[in-house]
């Protein structure tokens, strides 16, 4: 089926953390698609293209995430979407018994990071958007959450429930915002290919949380008995949906979100 299926070519979409990992996989695959993208990112990405516009933004602040909506504004004359990407992930227990207020036990700095970036990130970004698409009349907010929003995640409890309050956002504002013509949808992956996101950093300490060695905890990246479909999610199968969701195509679907993740459920 042709790439012209989707009928997007032209569209101008906010893309924010699009440097790296899944974001990175959705600029690729929308400026394929004749998107012209703004990438608000902190890091600039290694992509260059002609469609495609970085401004540097951190989405906890909100005068830089204003500043990146009237940047595209100015550049490409319209909004069309936002895909609310940026996120951190920082492994850590609520309570480590062998470590009282140790490294690896929740403390407020790090509580305050994640829901900075992961909610009040959204939130600005969602609201400055929000308001150009519903002056509009039409257009797309899609909100990157996680399947640990939904299930919940050991070692991961702040992470697990910054994507829960997004998937609660994204049922309010939909019924919000549907009164204007804009559709709110979320996006949930599961357990995805390699990004580039995994540092040592960030495995040590989830292996910690859970009580393994880093080198059960890689392993088990490739063990996928709790998937059916029985393997790994490719960032371009997220980059897919985006696409279909920023098309007229999905234009009767909106306060859901969809889980990618190859039908694994704590069942």
């Amino acid at each position: 089926m042709g790439t012209n299926w989707l009928n997007i070519a032209g569209k101008v979409v906010v893309v924010t953390g699009g440097s790296s990992g899944i974001g990175a996989s959705i600029i690729e695959e929308l400026l394929e698609l004749e998107v012209k993208v703004v990438n608000a990112d902190i890091h600039e990405g290694k992509k260059q293209h002609p469609n495609l516009l970085f401004v540097k933004t951190d989405v906890t602040v909100r005068e830089e995430t204003e500043h990146a909506v009237q940047t595209a504004l100015a550049e490409f004359g319209s909004i069309d979407g936002l895909v609310n990407n940026a996120g951190i992930n920082i492994p850590r227990l609520l309570v480590d018994l062998k470590e009282a207020a140790g490294h690896y036990e929740l403390n407020e700095s790090e509580f305050d990071k994640m829901t900075g970036i992961n909610q009040k990130g959204v939130f600005f970004m969602a609201q400055a958007i929000g308001r150009v698409l519903a002056r509009k009349g039409k257009g797309v907010i899609i909100n990157m959450s996680s399947e640990s929003g939904l299930e919940g995640s050991e070692g991961q409890s702040c992470y697990a429930a910054t994507k829960a309050a997004i998937n609660s956002f994204t049922r309010s504002w939909a019924k919000e915002l549907g009164k204007f013509g804009v559709r709110v949808v979320g996006i949930a992956p599961g357990i995805m290919e390699e990004t580039g996101l995994r540092t040592i950093e960030y495995e040590t300490a989830l292996a910690y949380t859970r009580g393994i060695e880093v080198e059960t905890l890689r392993a088990g990246y490739s063990q996928t008995a709790t998937v059916p479909l029985g393997r790994s999610g490719r960032l371009s199968e997220v980059a897919d949906l985006v696409s279909y969701f920023l098309s007229d195509r999905s234009s009767y679907i909106t306060g859901i979100t969809c889980n990618v993740a190859g039908g694994k459920t704590r069942g």
